[in-house]
């Protein structure tokens, strides 16, 4: 299992992201969320071919289909981290942290 933690800034609805595959090319993505909008995604993916997902184009992708749907902020870095879940849960990427930093001066 793949575990997946986000801290996503200002609003502080953390979110905990869980993804498991056993053939390597499905994943099953669970979705903790203290906001309503990013739960709200999971049904849309509890199940997902890693192989079209991480490989597709934005408009294509079913994880940002689901944000689409239902985040209310563009900048939520949730969608991301749910590819960057599947990624590693299928063998697609090494898991290493991501990181964004912001300054304003």
């Amino acid at each position: 299992m793949v575990t997946v933690k986000v801290d996503p800034g200002i609003c502080g609805l953390k979110t905990t992201v869980s993804v498991t595959s056993e053939d390597m090319q499905t994943a099953a993505v669970s979705i903790e969320s203290e906001c309503p909008s990013v739960k709200q995604m999971e049904e849309e993916l509890r199940e997902v071919d890693a192989y079209a997902e991480c490989f597709s184009g934005f408009g294509d992708s079913r994880v940002y289909a689901a944000a689409a749907s239902h985040c209310r902020h563009v900048a939520c870095p949730v969608p991301m981290a749910v590819i960057k879940g599947i990624e590693v849960a299928c063998g697609l990427a090494l898991p290493r942290d991501v990181g964004v930093g912001i300054e304003k001066s």
